[in-house]
């Protein structure tokens, strides 16, 4: 009897394990989508009501999103469980009126889940509401979970699920959805960010010709741009900023060491946190260092200095800006650890002639700049050991009377053709 039992408790803590795995799988791919579609929210908000349903079991489940007046809202997303037969209730695109949508309404209103454990005894459908009515007795839909999607607090949008018997949602599978509503919020504010800037491209070939307000100019690039590069683009003019030049660079490349392994292990919401912070704290040295274009991806970091904004020194402010990156990486690092994350920090710095301007095509377009600086930038930061900062030869001749660094000697890097000196700076520089 004792091993029948124990028999029965390894089956559950087995099935337990594989629901867990399937959802940590089904975060990870929502977050790979995330990554991919930076342009386009609804291949992730379809993998979110796929996923959904599949996880927690429901006859289906649909994303709706508050229209720009707030007073609609229309069906972004739908998915239904292959293996329960039945029509789709509604079509992608189908609106109602907010006032009209019962329980969603009041999800909406209060910004808050709502978990229905049977429709039929919702205040909504027991007070004769059409909408609650038609659900429960002709859709047949018992129990309900609606997960508000927020921004500042407010809701914006939801998430609903149903299943057609009573059974109501457990605490583990809110929790779920409400984590698929945080990633459905960062994908939709990425597309935001992506057409906002896809809209300053169009504004900046189409009006910088034009004789306009410079305040009310400048004000709106501040929005996407560091403020110094907005004045730029308005005192010097769009077309002879954007048009593909040569320029004395000073490039540095820094990502975090043993990222890769870290998103392998945490949690998603941790790797988000991590990522967040990061660039947080990059950014406002990067805009506190006077740089002219950063460009990021994933834990990556590009950053330019002399174009578009001249300086004297773009070798040493390259230099300085990764010193003092690497002090406030240094204190992140510690309170990670204490977390449990074993993050580090490398850069690559060169000096060097490279190619910037508009690289791309209509819509889809960035201020970038190619060449071997850029290349053997890179290529360093990928040498780099956690709290290195390696130089090219012609960065540590640059900085030499400011900055003391030690050669580790030539080197072949993938897509270079001669060998590189390589040049490690000292471990007690300061910016």
């Amino acid at each position: 009897m004792q091993d029948r039992t124990t028999e029965d408790e390894n089956v559950s803590l087995r099935a337990e394990v594989d629901r867990l795995r399937e959802r940590e799988a089904a975060s990870r791919e929502i977050l790979a989508v995330i990554s991919q579609n930076r342009h386009d929210e609804q291949p992730v908000l379809d993998a979110i009501t796929q996923n959904s349903v599949k996880l927690c079991d429901a006859a289906g489940a649909g994303l709706w999103l508050l229209n720009s007046a707030g007073d609609a809202t229309r069906l972004a997303s739908i998915a239904q469980n292959q293996d329960q037969k039945g029509e789709a209730l509604v079509s992608v695109g189908l609106e109602f009126p907010r006032e009209n949508v019962s329980a969603m309404g009041q999800c909406y209103r209060d910004s808050r889940t709502m978990n229905i454990a049977d429709n039929r005894d919702d205040p909504y459908y027991l007070n004769g509401d059409p909408t609650a009515k038609k659900l429960v007795d002709k859709v047949g839909m018992r129990s309900r979970l609606i997960v508000p999607l927020l921004e500042n607090g407010i809701a914006f949008g939801c998430i609903s699920l149903h299943r057609k018997e009573v059974r109501a949602f457990s605490d583990e599978e809110v929790t779920l959805i409400e984590s698929f509503g945080r990633q459905a919020v960062i994908a939709i504010e990425n597309v935001r960010q992506f057409k906002a800037l896809e809209i300053l491209n169009d504004e900046l070939s189409e009006r910088v010709s034009e004789q306009v307000g410079e305040i009310e100019r400048v004000g709106r690039l501040k929005q996407f741009l560091p403020a110094a590069v907005a004045e730029t683009v308005i005192s010097q003019g769009a077309d002879k900023m954007l048009s593909s030049h040569r320029a004395l660079l000073g490039v540095l490349f820094c990502d975090i060491r043993g990222f890769t392994a870290f998103c392998e292990t945490a949690e998603p919401e941790e790797t988000i946190e991590v990522l967040q912070t990061y660039h947080e704290e990059m950014g406002k040295l990067i805009n506190a260092h006077g740089a002219g274009v950063d460009h990021r991806m994933g834990d990556g970091i590009m950053v330019l200095f002399n174009d578009p904004i001249p300086c004297d020194d773009p070798a040493g402010d390259a230099v300085r800006l990764a010193i003092a990156m690497r002090a406030r990486m240094t204190e992140l690092g510690k309170d990670w650890k204490r977390m449990g994350f074993r993050l580090g920090f490398g850069v690559g710095v060169t000096l060097g002639y490279a190619t910037v301007g508009i690289v791309g095509y209509e819509g889809r377009s960035d201020y970038t700049a190619s060449g071997t600086a850029i290349n053997v930038a890179s290529r360093l930061c990928e040498m780099a050991e956690d709290g290195e900062i390696l130089l090219s030869t012609r960065a540590a001749i640059a900085v030499e009377d400011d900055f003391t660094s030690v050669s580790t000697g030539e080197v072949t890097l993938k897509g270079i053709r001669e060998p590189v000196e390589v040049f490690r700076l000292a471990d007690g520089a300061t910016a």
